[in-house]
């Protein structure tokens, strides 16, 4: 792709108006700033077989006549976090340019989600992204009490807050787990294992699994909290503050973790914004936009946190944030449990909601009742909608359009690894192949919302 034209019509209007006006200056160099992002400059823009054919291809560097390989990483590697292949344009250790190429998973969730009705709409989606499920149920479940037009109950709206905080916890865990393996540091692989694992155990005692929930639904959420679920997370809670302390001492100080990491995988928020990177990768450039805060849904807007911002948008820059953004979540969490309201944890509406359990063996109605809802579905007014969240990685949205049958008539989910991805080859750009496994893990990707 080329934007010579576009700059080459920039450039002439901007001699025509004359050097002082700034305006038209700017548009230039709104323009190139464009052009550097679509260029061949950091992205390899060519086809695998091309590539293949390419490899070993010679072609002339500064300092005369340099060789050039094309190398795959991937999609078996294990630090690709997945099955991501990356094609590499390599001049010795240099990556002068690089490709995402996916697709390995072939999962079609959203062609799948069209075929299922509304009802069985959140065990589709809570597959996505498994390593923070709740947060696509979430999303799926507000866009589709959009369409709907109802409200959930208070408590329900508090016990999604809860999970999701805890789901978010149990997420940059397992970056901070894998990011230390993939650097070296094996212990914090072992330690964030076993800190993850004391908040699978909560969430498993609250949904019965500890992945996969399938537990945030249209109306609600499938069940109230159980007996002893205060006293479980609290044990959890105050044992995590030291733990996390225990991580900044054994990485954040250490010189090796510094030197690998500090000024590696450089990206600008320009840059973010133009490829529509979010999450902790776009606030590491310094640009504090988190949708907790900033578009704020359930009540987020109720509670007290901070939206935490790097200075230099580099590998340590979002390590950093992923690490506080755990203190963030404990504190949101405390607050969740000061708040907690009683009431229904789900929509008493028989159009939407099957009957308790219970009432199954003693009413032939509830029985027909709570057939017809697994069987048929319930029906959603036409209409389409989007909702967003904001997920561990980013934002994390769901387009849903109704025809007005209980099943969507589209489906697409902005999934934000999808598009994080985007970022890798600016990333990489210049960087050592050395410094690869660096940049990858910090973009945090998760393969099963990427080829969903």
């Amino acid at each position: 792709m080329s934007t010579t034209g576009r700059s080459d019509g920039a450039g002439s209007a901007a001699g025509d108006a004359g050097s002082g006006d700034r305006s038209t200056m700017a548009l230039a160099d709104l323009d190139r700033a464009r052009e550097h992002l679509i260029s061949d400059h950091a992205v390899l823009r060519m086809t695998e077989t091309e590539a293949e054919q390419r490899s070993g291809y010679q072609a002339p560097t500064e300092e005369g006549l340099g060789e050039r390989m094309i190398m795959n990483m991937g999609p078996q590697h294990p630090s690709t976090h997945g099955v991501l292949r990356l094609v590499l344009e390599l001049d010795g250790e240099l990556i002068t340019r690089s490709k995402p190429v996916i697709g390995y998973l072939h999962t079609g969730m959203e062609r799948t989600g069209e075929e299922l009705t509304y009802l069985q709409g959140p065990t589709n989606v809570t597959r996505m992204d498994y390593a923070s499920p709740l947060f696509t149920e979430l999303a799926f479940s507000l866009a589709t009490e959009q369409l709907l037009g109802i409200e959930v109950p208070e408590r329900a709206r508090w016990i999604r807050m809860l999970m999701c905080e805890v789901n978010r916890l149990t997420s940059h865990m397992l970056f901070m787990a894998t990011n230390g393996m993939d650097l070296g540091a094996v212990s914090m692989m072992l330690y964030g294992w076993r800190e993850r694992e004391e908040l699978l155990r909560f969430l498993e005692l609250v949904t019965g699994l500890r992945m996969n929930h399938n537990y945030i639904r249209p109306g609600g959420v499938a069940a109230d909290l159980p007996d002893g679920w205060r006293d479980s997370l609290l044990g959890a809670l105050d044992v995590i503050p030291e733990r996390l302390e225990e991580f900044d001492t054994l990485m954040t100080g250490q010189p090796i973790w510094r030197e690998r990491l500090q000024g590696v995988g450089v990206i600008t928020s320009e840059e973010c914004l133009s490829l529509g990177v979010t999450g902790p990768i776009l606030r590491s450039t310094g640009m504090a936009w988190d949708l907790r805060r900033d578009m704020p849904y359930l009540h987020y807007d109720e509670v007290d946190f901070d939206v935490l911002v790097g200075t230099y948008g580099d590998c340590f820059d979002r390590y950093a944030i992923r690490l506080g953004e755990m203190r963030e979540s404990i504190r949101i969490i405390r607050q969740v449990l000061d708040k907690m309201p009683r009431g229904d944890y789900r929509i008493q509406d028989k159009k939407v909601t099957p009957p308790p359990r219970a009432r199954i063996d003693e009413s032939m109605e509830a029985l027909i009742h709570h057939f017809k809802i697994f069987t048929e579905g319930f029906k959603v007014p036409e209409g389409e909608t989007y909702a967003s969240v904001e997920s561990p990685r980013g934002e994390l949205g769901v387009y849903i359009v109704s025809d007005g049958s209980s099943k969507p008539y589209r489906m697409h989910v902005r999934a934000p690894s999808f598009v994080n991805l985007q970022a890798l080859p600016h990333m990489m750009a210049d960087s050592l192949i050395a410094d690869t496994v660096a940049i990858i893990s910090s973009v945090d990707p998760i393969m099963g919302e990427v080829d969903r």
